[in-house]
């Protein structure tokens, strides 16, 4: 008894859309993916080695938010500036301006990193956090490993031009995503549009945020720019489009205002051109399959990771999801039983993902057995 049910997702092809063509971009590197399915939607060079510059924070952010989340530091933990963070603030670098002496609490540090891009608070929480920033640079080096970034070296924490501080769009997309799922309370930083520092001996000094997607009115709530003679203008950015994300990293841009008007061109055209469907939630049981000789007529299957599926508009007619199994399953079935399997097909490409049985299914005695055997036998499926 082989049987195939099939789940399809009913999409109205609207007849009025628009297929875009896509777009040229003068810059050295780039890539568009989906936050939540991974797929890639636009990219050039995004392997190429550059030098990430102040992109380079986002990872100083999360080792950060790490001690945070662990409860190894606290936002209201307080440091004192030291000449060497005070330094930076004097160079012409970008700069919360803290002075030598100044107590600055942890919250404060990463807001002046995170919103003004502060090199200076950089070098204060390296040294508050790892005693120096060498050994601050070599956690960044453990993080990048341990999430996978496999063509990325840190040798400082604020991203000041060093042939030894390199990455790769793609490698600060992976790091981009990884800061906002799994620290997305600390995450609200990115978007604050302004900060004030209250610095000693002297005015209040209020910045604004670099990023010129947050003033776009676009869905943008982070993440980081960044500028070196040698790379030019970056920007990694994610906007939040019809409850779907893109984050964006584009490096090479020959202006802020070409960083800002090309950012917005790509990012805009992807989502214009592509929708993103969740297909299942992972551990959640919401595929049925029937059982044969069981003391339960069906049972419910669940996937082990999320699955999102993001389709170009154009392609939605060839787009299906399918349930496959050998069924109905004969009991007993154990819990976590690989019963059957999704298949996503995409045009001509297909991917399966395995399904598991969410509870277990007791065989019913061998008289109940017997009858519905022989019930089968005469008047069929049963």
């Amino acid at each position: 008894m082989i049987k195939i049910k099939f789940y399809i997702i009913i999409i109205f092809f609207t007849l009025f859309s628009f297929v875009y063509a896509t777009p040229k971009i003068d810059v050295k590197s780039a890539i568009l993916i989906d936050y939540n399915s991974g797929e890639i939607l636009y990219e050039i060079e995004p392997d190429t080695h550059i030098y990430p510059a102040s992109m380079t924070k986002i990872m100083t952010s999360i080792i950060a938010f790490d001690l945070l989340k662990q409860k190894k530091i606290s936002l209201d933990d307080e440091t004192v500036v030291s000449e060497n963070a005070w330094r930076l603030s004097q160079k012409g670098f970008s700069s919360m301006f803290i002075m030598i002496n100044d107590t600055v609490t942890i919250e404060e540090l990463l807001r002046g990193i995170i919103v003004v891009s502060g090199n200076d608070a950089c070098v204060a929480l390296a040294e508050a956090i790892a005693g120096s920033e060498e050994n601050f640079a070599d956690m960044m080096n453990e993080k990048a490993d341990e999430i996978g970034l496999t063509n990325t070296n840190f040798s400082n924490s604020s991203g000041i031009n060093d042939p030894q501080n390199y990455s790769t769009v793609r490698d600060i997309a992976i790091m981009s995503k990884y800061l906002i799922e799994n620290y997305p309370i600390y995450y609200e930083y990115f978007k604050e549009e302004d900060f004030t520092w209250d610095r000693t001996g002297g005015d209040p000094i209020k910045q604004g945020n670099r990023n010129p997607l947050l003033y776009k009115n676009m869905g943008a709530d982070g993440i980081k720019t960044g500028y070196l003679d040698s790379e030019q203008y970056s920007l990694a950015a994610s906007v939040l489009g019809d409850e779907r994300r893109i984050i964006s990293v584009i490096s090479g841009f020959k202006s802020k205002k070409s960083r800002s008007n090309d950012s917005i061109k790509v990012i805009r055209w992807a989502l214009r051109n592509t929708n993103t469907y969740e297909i299942a939630k992972k551990n959640d049981p919401n595929f049925i399959f029937d059982v044969w000789l069981g003391k339960k007529d069906n049972i419910p299957g669940y996937i082990k990771d999320d699955l999102y599926v993001t389709i170009k508009k154009n392609e939605l007619k060839n787009f299906k999801v399918s349930l496959n199994y050998n069924g109905p399953l004969k009991a007993p079935i154990k819990k976590d039983q690989e019963i059957g399997s999704l298949v996503i097909k995409k045009g001509d490409t297909s991917e399966t993902i395995k399904v598991y049985s969410s509870e277990k299914v007791k065989k019913v005695n061998f008289i109940k057995s017997l009858f519905t055997t022989f019930n089968y036998m005469i008047w069929g499926d049963v």
